[in-house]
């Protein structure tokens, strides 16, 4: 199989996965489906992908991260910013330090910046991986948000960590005061990097839309490479790439806030960017599971190589490196959260005790996954005096191994772990939402009445815009009933609830009478395009 059908392949086993984890009978996570598709591509290639490490990484890293800091809830990344930072911060660099130690205790001939690099790109949590679980496991708002804050910021806090343990491999040496100056350097010129080129990007944007027009497209691929032109303007002033694309992804969620996006863009956009983060994450996956075998063939090599000549050393090495994450994690998030109530009990609170059963799911729900994965190919492939890096292929496969052991012990053990616990209820959010739809209600009442009156000035028909009016304003004098008495507002969501049903039902057969037109000659393709999008953005919307 040529290599450009081998790309094919992995391709439509991206597509081909999405369809067969809904037809299984048991829950199995996306990523799995996609290693496993992987693997069945590697059976029937001739020859595998050769991967070019930094292309790689450019490739996949940016616009997945980018995409992390654009869609993240700031809301609750602000709420609870005190426990993702010691999540994504201070576990990270505990992780490190212990899963370093631990893997150069297990494989002595290791070299302990190899193990330290090994533990740093295996200490970034992935929540794609965690909402393939969580689809099937009910998993908390507030813990899914903690969870995805953690891995936006882990992703660079433990890629920088790989980044000085494989200079340190790659050089012999560590300098603590060099590394500090240069992680100031790498997050401060990072962050500032990927805020001024979308802040760039997106002024000059906007001049040339005013002045020139916006051709059809160009928004939306203009956004798909805003994070690759700010990994590489930070890279080429050795600042970090990864926070850059973070900080370029945050700052772009304000630039949405100015709202001079059309909406048919963001529509568009939204489905592109769909698109984009699916097919890189299950690349990723399916490139995983093609590159398997050689991983495992170079592991078995590196294995004789540190002294061990038995394959079942691997099985132990990946449990071990796995439990012990597992437990570092575990031991992490109960002392800060024994912590965290110790403070709030001497500040005169009475915390409620969480249940342990959410504390040891919180330790299982850490899964690695893309961001390891893209990590860890980025391995160099020689030292600076030419030979080969030490245990690279085992590096690789442990990494590799740490993925899947926790992707299975998640999808297995999270399930059952939740089964029957009361999650209480978030109504802040809901009320959040019934307010907004209030005041936007307000606005548009008061909009569509200015809007009447100079429309009326200037029509040749005066007359129709009164009843006009009246009927919109009464849609929206709806839905200021629907939340004036609180003790009516569930009512009055079941009746909304019936209603939309009602809709989608109706939307969908003038869909199908728009396409009978189409197919007898009554109506011209252009005309059955436009009104189908309009049936299909109602749709959209109810559901």
């Amino acid at each position: 199989m040529d290599a450009i059908e081998t790309v094919l392949a992995m391709l439509l086993a991206v597509v081909a996965s999405a369809y067969l984890v809904r037809l299984l009978p048991v829950a199995v996570p996306l990523p799995l489906m996609q290693i496993g598709l992987g693997f069945l591509i590697a059976a029937f290639s001739t020859h595998g992908i050769a991967l070019d490490p930094e292309l790689f990484f450019l490739l996949f890293l940016p616009p997945l991260l980018f995409l992390d800091g654009w869609r993240i809830p700031k809301n609750g990344l602000l709420r609870d910013r005190v426990v993702i930072l010691e999540l994504a911060l201070g576990l990270v660099v505990f992780t490190v330090l212990g899963a370093g130690l631990l893997i150069h205790l297990l494989i002595p001939a290791m070299p302990l910046p190899v193990a330290f690099a090994l533990a740093a790109i295996v200490s970034p949590t992935d929540p794609i991986a965690v909402s393939s679980i969580a689809s099937r496991t009910p998993i908390p708002k507030r813990l899914m948000h903690i969870l995805e804050g953690e891995s936006l910021l882990n992703d660079a806090s433990g890629l920088v960590c790989f980044r000085f343990a494989v200079a340190a491999a790659l050089t012999g040496t560590f300098s603590l005061a060099t590394a500090t100056l240069t992680f100031v350097w790498l997050v401060a010129g990072g962050v500032c990097m990927g805020v001024a080129v979308t802040m760039a990007i997106t002024w000059v944007q906007r001049w040339l839309t005013r002045h020139f027009g916006e051709p059809a497209g160009s928004p939306i691929l203009v956004n798909l490479l805003i994070p690759f032109g700010a990994y590489l303007a930070a890279e080429h002033v050795h600042a970090s790439g990864i926070l850059a694309a973070v900080a370029a992804g945050i700052a772009m969620s304000y630039v949405e806030l100015s709202g001079h996006a059309l909406a048919a863009t963001r529509i568009q956009r939204s489905a592109v960017w769909d698109t984009v983060q699916f097919s890189l994450n299950g690349v990723m996956f399916v490139v995983l599971g093609e590159q398997l075998p050689s991983i495992l063939k170079g592991a078995r090599a590196s294995l004789e190589d540190v002294g061990r000549y038995n394959p079942w050393w691997l099985v132990l090495y990946a449990f071990a490196i796995s439990f012990g994450l597992m437990a570092l994690r575990f031991i992490w998030v109960w002392a800060t959260l024994r912590l965290t109530l110790y403070k709030r009990r001497k500040s005169g609170e009475q915390p409620a005790k969480p249940d342990w059963r959410l504390l040891l799911a919180t330790s299982l729900a850490g899964v690695r996954g893309a961001i390891t994965l893209a990590g860890v190919m980025t391995l160099p492939l020689v030292l600076t005096n030419g030979t080969p890096f030490p245990a690279r292929d085992l590096t690789i496969f442990l990494a590799s191994a740490v993925i899947l052991i926790s992707l299975l012990a998640a999808s297995i053990v999270l399930p059952r772990l939740l089964d029957g616990v009361d999650f209480p209820d978030e109504p802040h959010e809901q009320q959040e939402e019934d307010r907004a739809r209030e005041v936007a209600a307000n606005a548009a009442i008061a909009a569509i009445e200015r809007a009447q009156i100079e429309l009326m000035s200037t029509s040749l028909e005066p007359d129709l815009y009164p009843q006009a009016a009246g009927r919109v304003i009464a849609l929206y004098k709806h839905r200021l009933v629907e939340h004036a008495e609180q003790d009516e507002a569930r009512q009055f969501r079941k009746i909304d609830e019936a209603e939309k049903q009602l809709r989608v039902a109706a939307l969908q057969a003038e869909r199908k009478a728009i396409f009978n037109l189409a197919r007898n000659g009554h109506i011209s393709d252009d005309i059955s395009r436009k009104l189908v999008r309009e049936v299909d953005l109602g749709e959209a919307r109810f559901r």
